[in-house]
């Protein structure tokens, strides 16, 4: 028996065996090598198309002419700069490996076994991993027109219940809660239950009634606010993202965190991106149109489309979602399955620049009609 086919004999913790890992979109790189097709489009990781601004691109540039050096652990100038752009105190910001790792230091820091989280069906997939890998127990609320039902979930909640999360908007179904709803729920949350308002998407959000939970952190201690600079402000490949809270959670979470998790040059180009208001704008304009595009194009194909607030849309399509997207794959359009998200049939796809929108919608298409 060679090396690499002898046994393997430790034996992972039970919640880390049990667990089923979290699956990224497939890269463009991998598809074009797996069938042999170039100038592929990747609609499926909800990536700004635009990439970061200039400023981004300029202070990552700058940062990575010292890359011999660790970066700043406590990320100082990096929380100064987000407790400003929030009207915050720079001791409620902890910052992450992206806003998955804020995540992760939640349930590490507030949940162990013998105690219960509570999250929407059809919610992100990070949740659950993060919970489950504590061995913490998940309990999962049913999903009302594929977003949070806040009765369903209220419905969950025991002595034992220490973390609830919520996404707003949604991934993967783009559904939102409006504030009155939403800010109730969390009043009706025991003072000793964390609640998680994840709002990775907000930023793209123009709807008036649309909560930013920024706003009710002076008034709920057991609020924690997670944001992303993966999104609109195109910095996904940097991995940067951050937590707003009490002070007093985000020093329990700090306990946690692992010394220079985020490195320098992403540091230095989230500090820029920050401030690139017209990037964000640009960004934020483009979205909108592509979303319209997509929708307008997948309902002319007689396809029901989630309505989303995001920058995906998630449409049924009437069928298991498994070969539609083989086919799609061999087109060179890379979208995102959700069937393991219990949506057997539903498809997500990225809103991308207007002509890879244009080619998504005729490759799906040709597919549906094959």
């Amino acid at each position: 028996m060679s090396r690499t086919e002898s046994a393997f004999h430790p034996s992972p913790a039970p919640q880390i065996a049990a667990l089923n890992p979290y699956v990224p979109g497939k890269p463009i790189s991998e598809l074009e090598r797996e069938l042999g097709i170039r100038e592929s489009v990747k609609l499926a990781s909800n990536e700004n198309p635009l990439g970061p601004g200039d400023k981004a691109r300029a202070a990552y540039a700058q940062a990575a002419m010292d890359l011999g050096r660790y970066p700043d652990g406590g990320g100082f100038a990096l929380r100064q700069a987000i407790a400003r752009h929030h009207g915050v105190d720079a001791g409620m910001v902890t910052i992450g490996n992206g806003s998955n790792d804020v995540l992760d230091m939640v349930a590490r820091t507030f949940l162990h076994p013998g105690r219960e989280s509570v999250f929407s069906q059809h919610a992100f997939a990070v949740y659950p991993i993060a919970i489950q890998a504590v061995g913490a127990t998940p309990r999962i609320a049913p999903a009302r027109d594929y977003g949070h039902d806040l009765d369903a979930m209220a419905a969950l909640i025991n002595d034992k219940t220490d973390v609830v999360w919520i996404a707003n908007p949604n991934n993967p179904t783009g559904t939102w809660l409006t504030a009155a709803p939403l800010k109730d729920f969390i009043a009706s949350l025991p003072k000793t239950c964390i609640c998680v308002l994840d709002e990775a998407y907000i930023e793209y959000v123009s709807d008036p009634d649309f909560p930013n939970g920024v706003d009710w952190l002076a008034d709920f201690p057991n609020l924690i606010i997670t944001r992303t600079f993966s999104k609109i402000h195109g910095l996904a490949a940097l991995r940067v993202g951050y937590s707003l809270s009490h002070p007093q959670a985000a020093e329990l979470m700090n306990r946690v965190r692992h010394p220079f998790n985020v490195n320098a040059p992403a540091q230095a180009a989230a500090i820029a991106a920050l401030d690139d208001a017209p990037h964000i704008a640009r960004s934020a304009e483009l979205n909108r149109a592509g979303l319209a595009q997509l929708s307008a194009g997948l309902q002319a194909l007689g396809l029901a489309v989630i309505p989303s607030l995001g920058n995906f849309v998630t449409v049924d399509l009437g069928r298991p979602v498994g070969p539609v997207d083989q086919a799609l794959l061999r087109e060179g359009v890379i979208c995102r399955p959700v069937a393991n998200y219990g949506l057997p049939n539903h498809l997500r796809i990225s809103i991308g620049l207007e002509a890879e929108n244009a080619r998504c919608l005729a490759a799906l298409e040709k597919v549906l009609a094959a």
